[in-house]
């Protein structure tokens, strides 16, 4: 059968193209299995725990007993007490003992009888079923490694943290009572916010039973050279005639490496667009077009987790439109959770959006809100007939027309309204002449409450314009020089500034400036 890519559960190398996993897989061995550590993997949505996960028990097996469970499986009434818990955790250690002739082989069948015998009893509780464990780790022939996934069905739970417990309690005695070599959980909440979701919230939220646990800090993410490997077993099936470096670069710099991201631009370019010219950076351009079209699992997340936590939601307005710093600090809530989830990263001390599909998927859902009841994206719409030319976006006249209307509309506004909003405004009238062709995207690097790049990608084409606060002359000249040092970057001889001047002497318009070979066309409003 013909390796696809696939977007829908555990990726399987025998199945689907994926990025090689070796390494990585060393990495966690060495690190963390080898050396006894117990450990989380929490990750945002969709970003290949599981697929890491069943790697792990593959690559694992020649030197350890795998023990693969998965909460999901348990339903609600298996937490309602110890017990129940306790009962379903052995059938499903049973199941998975039954499915794999390897594992009984190499694991005492007695002290697994023994164990499994516990569920029949109607006492069983969690400090039973450990004293089971205990005696099925002593009486093994290879250490124990014991994975959970899905940890996050359980988190509403007190058995759960109960079991976090009684876990905790086994490994800091371990000498004595015999306990797993190593135990993994994977899930999008760190354990120490589990605690957080069943107690009241005047409660400490970092009480956690996990307290023992290594933190991971392996890169679940893919660079650009990984990806280029997995395009180049695409290359050798389907010889597309593709520049795999350049494609794979490009699909990095629109996911920054998201495992889901990657997969679905390349799905899109092999399922939903012609083959033989998709491998290109239009292909790609156009892959995130219509990803970002679709209703999908990670997006309602996203969406849902904004609606439902203000304080996040304005943190990526301040950071998206108003060009705000804002500081990473681990043990501010808002940007934990924010980190969890993996909507936002960790640049150089800063909080970043953590992608530019994340990011064009945020300016797209706070444009919408303001988009039906805007002038401005009112006047796009009307007028964008006649700034796409023979299928090709005429920027230059993008800009007029914007100095035009910008001033009708908004040119009595005083100067605060124009500096929090200005920007936004253009993105608004931006948005509706370039939907469903073209991409846009802000330049993380220049994002601040002075200027800000916008990188415009259109049938191929694409256009850099920096939008700035006007503080003078000298400050709008060294922009005009910054601005052709970043076509130099981008390998573009022409670039457009917008700027936002209050200067009551100011002239409004656009004019063109010459630097050497290149050529920047100025709106000034």
């Amino acid at each position: 059968m013909t390796r696809y890519f696939n977007t829908e559960g555990r990726c399987r190398p025998d199945l689907h193209y994926m990025v090689p996993l070796n390494e990585r897989l060393k990495m966690i061995k060495e690190q963390f299995v080898d050396r006894e550590k117990y450990f989380v993997i929490n990750r945002g949505r969709q970003y290949g725990k599981t697929t890491t996960l069943m790697a792990l028990a593959d690559f694992l097996k020649e030197d350890y007993i795998v023990i693969s469970l998965d909460f999901q499986r348990m339903s609600t009434a298996g937490f309602v007490d110890e017990q129940s818990f306790a009962v379903r955790f052995i059938c499903q250690l049973e199941k998975m003992t039954a499915r794999k002739r390897a594992f009984v082989e190499r694991i005492d069948e007695d002290a697994l009888q023994e164990l499994v015998s516990l569920k029949d009893r109607t006492d069983v509780s969690l400090d039973v079923l450990f004293e089971g464990l205990s005696g099925l780790c002593e009486a093994s022939r290879r250490p124990i490694v014991m994975m959970i996934d899905e940890v996050d069905s359980a988190s509403n739970n007190q058995v759960f943290i109960d079991f976090l417990a009684q876990l905790r309690g086994f490994y800091l005695d371990r000498e004595y009572s015999p306990i797993f070599h190593s135990v993994i959980l994977a899930g999008v909440y760190d354990i120490k916010n589990l605690k957080l979701k069943i107690r009241p919230n005047s409660e400490h939220q970092y009480n956690s039973p996990w307290n023992i646990a290594a933190d991971f800090d392996i890169d679940m993410s893919f660079s650009a050279g990984q990806i280029a490997e997995m395009l180049t077993a695409y290359e050798t099936d389907h010889h597309t005639g593709m520049d795999v470096s350049a494609v794979a670069d490009e699909i990095e710099q629109y996911t920054s490496g998201y495992p889901y991201l990657v997969s679905a631009v390349c799905k899109m370019m092999d399922e939903k667009l012609d083959r033989e010219n998709a491998w290109t950076r239009e292909g790609v351009e156009k892959a995130v077009g219509i990803i970002l079209k679709a209703r999908t699992t990670l997006f309602d997340s996203m969406i849902k987790h904004i609606s439902e936590n203000p304080d996040l939601k304005q943190m990526l307005y301040m950071i998206l439109f108003q060009g705000e710093r804002v500081t990473y600090n681990q043990y501010n809530h808002t940007i934990e959770l924010a980190c969890m989830f993996g909507y936002v990263v960790n640049r150089g001390g800063e909080v970043q959006v953590a992608n530019r599909i994340f990011e064009i998927c945020l300016y797209n859902l706070f444009l919408s809100e303001e988009e039906l009841t805007n002038t401005m994206s009112r006047r796009a719409k009307q007028d964008r007939n006649q700034f796409v030319i023979d299928g090709r976006l005429d920027m230059e006249r993008v800009m007029k027309k914007f100095v035009e209307h910008f001033e009708e509309v908004y040119g009595s506004n005083d100067r605060r309204f124009l500096e929090n909003d200005g920007r936004k405004f253009f993105l608004l009238y931006l948005k509706p002449i370039i939907n469903g062709t073209g991409n846009y995207y802000i330049e993380a690097q220049t994002r601040d409450e002075r200027r800000t790049d916008v990188i415009v990608d259109y049938a191929g084409e694409q256009f850099i314009i920096e939008m700035k606060i006007w503080h003078g002359n000298e400050y709008n000249e060294r922009g005009e020089r910054q601005l052709t040092d970043y076509l130099d970057y981008f390998h573009q001889k022409k670039g457009y500034m917008l700027s936002f001047n209050f200067n009551r002497k100011k002239e409004t318009g656009i004019r063109t400036l010459v630097f050497g070979d290149k050529t920047i066309v100025e709106a000034v409003v």
